[in-house]
């Protein structure tokens, strides 16, 4: 009898404090997108894609320079020197076609190394305003399919941020290295 009135205490405890839950929900992606952080960081993104499409450009202008001479010159070149330079030119053509990867391999690099202390700031935001306004669950909007009613609080933050509650602007994405 004892266990079933302590079961029953911890019972009525649970669905007394699960009754004073407040949740909230936000879009992680609308508010780093407010902020201006992510305008610096889209802007340094696009000058960077630009360098690495001028350097796979350099590259290809090189290997066909190259390529040009090494036919142009063929004939008057010794079998070991032919073959030095074909060995060149083959570096340089798989330098040429592994750069794209390489490119999208340090663009996605540089987006994480900018995208990363605006994110944090971003939470770090997030998590003050579910304390000082009482929010016991915070959920991405993005990610939740199904759940109980919330509180939208994408406003609260723009506000302690001090940003203007404006529509939302496009996402911050990579830009793609092929364009």
């Amino acid at each position: 009898m004892k266990k079933l009135f302590v079961a029953g205490v911890l019972m009525l405890g649970f669905l007394g404090a699960s009754a004073q839950n407040k949740i909230g929900y936000i879009s992680t992606e609308e508010l780093i997108n407010a902020m201006p952080e992510a305008d610096q960081a889209n802007s340094a993104l696009q000058d960077y894609q630009s360098s690495l499409q001028q350097q796979g450009n350099d590259y290809l202008q090189e290997l066909n320079e190259k390529d040009s001479l090494f036919v142009k010159d063929s004939s008057k070149l010794s079998p070991a020197a032919k073959e030095l330079r074909r060995n060149d030119l083959v570096a340089l053509y798989q330098k040429v076609q592994n750069w794209n990867q390489t490119s999208q391999q340090l663009l996605g690099e540089k987006q994480q190394t900018l995208l990363a202390p605006i994110r944090t700031k971003a939470l770090a935001t997030i998590k003050d305003v579910a304390k000082d306004n009482g929010y016991t669950y915070i959920f991405d909007a993005a990610a939740v399919i199904v759940s109980p009613p919330g509180d939208n609080i994408l406003p609260l933050v723009k506000k302690k941020l001090g940003l203007k509650d404006t529509p939302p602007k496009t996402g911050l994405v990579a830009p793609n290295p092929n364009n």
